[in-house]
């Protein structure tokens, strides 16, 4: 397969986008098929592959694969091909308070959807016509929001311990090159609350053995509560607690929802900024570009206008 277009000559300029959803892909084993939707550029070949896993927030539809439309729709628009798929700790399914031993936040199944989409791209590409001979199976990345994060950090190497029989869990998935985790949970022991202990996947999770090169995206003002007595610096524990190379950037006064990425005018979103929102697009895909396509100046680019701003919105180190 050719190589992409000489960074120096890549559009930069968004193309229009053809947004397929639900596409269906058998799923033996699991409580429904797996549910997901394809979005891709109109035009352009050779495309990188880009897996979107969303959030266990309490929306009934910004966590599945109906949300996180500014997140898609600009990586879509900037030469990906994103997958979202409905994970089972979705509210659009009933299994958030079933007795299944995962639930509410089936962590491992997460993992096993998006190892399923890769598994299933002939399925994928004949369910999306405009989609044939289009994509660069060689080029994978990993994006997660919240539980989604948790999602993209053990695909990226992160380790745990199961419950149920004390067995060290690997879900590292080598076809992924890189990924970038967006307000993920951090380090388990003494940072959780005694809510967040009672699971496992945030007790016993081992970011040392979280090698592929990732974007630790946090938030300054985002506390989580709920999870954590370590204030807003948990969400950056992925960085600091994983080995090189790796980046951080800290956004300056954002929330967890980053300034609204699960989705346009949400109400939840306490920290609603549409300029906050935009630095994080940027920020990912040009991450992205330059991880998967070495020598690409996208990333270094995206810093400079990020730290070069007469008011920064945030800052970036790299180990």
């Amino acid at each position: 397969m050719s190589e992409p277009t000489p960074a120096a000559d890549t559009p930069r300029a968004p193309t229009p986008v053809l947004s397929v959803s639900p596409v269906v892909l058998p799923a033996p084993g699991r409580a429904v098929d797996l549910q997901v939707r394809v979005s891709a550029p109109v035009t352009g070949t050779a495309l990188p592959i880009l897996l979107l896993s969303h959030g266990h927030g309490p929306s009934n539809h910004l966590s599945s694969l109906n949300g996180y439309a500014p997140l898609a729709s600009y990586l879509a628009a900037h030469g990906f091909v994103v997958l979202q798929p409905t994970h089972l700790d979705s509210k659009t399914l009933p299994f958030r308070s079933s007795d299944h031993p995962e639930a509410p936040l089936y962590w491992r199944s997460r993992a096993e959807d998006m190892k399923r989409l890769l598994d299933q791209l002939d399925a994928i590409e004949g369910a999306v016509a405009a989609l044939a001979g289009r994509l660069d199976r060689s080029k994978v990345a990993v994006v997660g929001h919240s539980m989604g994060g948790h999602t993209a950090s053990l695909l990226l190497g992160a380790r745990l311990t199961d419950p149920h029989d004390g067995a060290e869990v690997n879900l590292a998935e080598p076809r992924i090159e890189a990924g970038v985790l967006l307000a993920a949970p951090g380090r388990g022991g003494d940072a959780l609350t005694e809510r967040a202990k009672r699971y496992s996947c945030f007790s016993t999770i081992d970011f040392s053995w979280m090698t592929t090169p990732a974007l630790v995206v946090a938030g300054d003002k985002d506390a989580s509560a709920h999870l954590t007595v370590a204030g807003a610096g948990w969400h950056a524990d992925p960085y600091f607690l994983s080995p090189g190379p790796k980046s951080l950037v800290t956004l300056f006064d954002a929330g967890h929802g980053l300034g609204g990425v699960s989705g346009y005018d949400v109400a939840e979103t306490t920290d609603e900024n549409p300029a906050r929102v935009a630095a994080v697009q940027r920020l990912t895909w040009a991450y992205l570009r330059t991880a998967l396509y070495p020598g690409d100046p996208a990333w270094q680019e995206a810093q400079d206008a990020l730290t070069s701003a007469a008011s920064p919105l945030g800052r970036v180190e790299s180990g």
